[in-house]
């Protein structure tokens, strides 16, 4: 089945303008209605808790209510609907390019599919000048500049805590995602058939009470606009909670932000990209198997003296 990945996230929160300065601040675009998109259209929705229009929660502190999964065409939508109308509720909302499918996951997370609304955008990667390659840029094309754009381009992946990952796994599959790389005793990394990259869902085994979404993230133009739009959301006062670094599952960078979305947020870019041929790794959990490198955000400096404990002391270069 043709999954794209997910085209929007929906949430129930406590807070409305704080969460909608927090998604403001973080580079989406408020286009009304409780809508925030990223430059190709995927979206986070926020509306205020008690919402008759929002599916019932989970039961938990989890304030995300839908995921919203965008497919290629309608013929896709026919096919998700007749799988999941063998055992389960399914409830087709009457729009354009054949409407919505709503229904609900196995572990309870309301789940949403529709004819992708992501737009085609056509925008630089980041480019690299390396010894023994050829340049990805040319003289007097500079790689960064303290003004330069990085906005949020397309929503990435979502993370689930969950109570029974082998069960979540099972009717994702259902619907064509396969397992890239695991960890073990944890859960999986999932990627839909509709794209390359190595996931748009993972899950993370927890006790019931934690059921819900642990984190989001938006794919950005490459690791320098990983750092500056970090960098810029520090400075107006949101919270690091890990990064930056990147990952080794994956290969992508990343920097995670504490919300009032009631889950973390990150920015991510440089995913790696799969097919059929891989062949899905394992490992424990561990600081060792989460990052290949991490940093640790402080206030810009500039060395203005000698450096602390002097030249070729403890704590000087060497």
């Amino acid at each position: 089945m043709n999954i794209i990945g997910p085209d929007a996230l929906v949430f129930g929160v406590d807070d409305l303008a704080a969460c909608r300065q927090y998604l403001v601040d973080y580079g989406l675009q408020d286009v009304g209605a409780g809508r925030f998109e990223a430059l190709d259209g995927t979206a986070v929705v926020i509306k205020a808790k008690a919402d008759p229009a929002l599916p019932p929660p989970l039961g938990t502190a989890n304030l995300l209510r839908e995921t919203v999964y965008g497919v290629a065409d309608a013929a896709t939508l026919d096919a998700i609907e007749a799988e999941l109308r063998r055992d389960r509720e399914v409830v087709r909302e009457a729009g354009p390019a054949g409407g919505v499918l709503h229904s609900h996951d196995d572990m309870g997370f309301a789940v949403a599919f529709q004819v992708t609304v992501r737009r085609p955008i056509t925008l630089p990667a980041e480019t690299v000048n390396a010894p023994g390659a050829a340049p990805q840029r040319g003289p007097n094309a500079i790689g960064v500049s303290p003004d330069m754009p990085a906005l949020p381009r397309s929503l990435s992946h979502v993370v689930y805590f969950v109570p029974d990952a082998a069960r979540a796994e099972a009717f994702y599959t259902r619907l064509g995602f396969v397992c890239t790389d695991r960890f073990t005793g944890v859960g999986p990394f999932l990627r839909p058939a509709g794209t390359l990259d190595h996931h748009t869902l993972f899950f993370i085994q927890t006790p019931p009470h934690m059921k819900g979404c642990e984190h989001f993230t938006f794919h950005m133009g490459g690791p320098t606009e990983v750092m500056i739009a970090g960098r810029r959301f520090v400075e107006k006062g949101y919270e690091s909670f890990w990064g930056p670094g990147r990952h080794l599952f994956g290969s992508n960078w990343f920097w995670y932000f504490n919300s009032p979305l009631g889950c973390h947020v990150e920015y991510d870019a440089d995913m790696d990209l799969h097919d059929h041929a891989w062949t899905a790794r394992e490992a424990p959990m561990g600081a060792d198997s989460s990052q290949s490198f991490l940093f640790q955000y402080r206030q810009a400096w500039a060395p203005s003296g000698p450096p602390p404990g002097g030249a070729g002391k403890p704590g000087g270069p060497h």
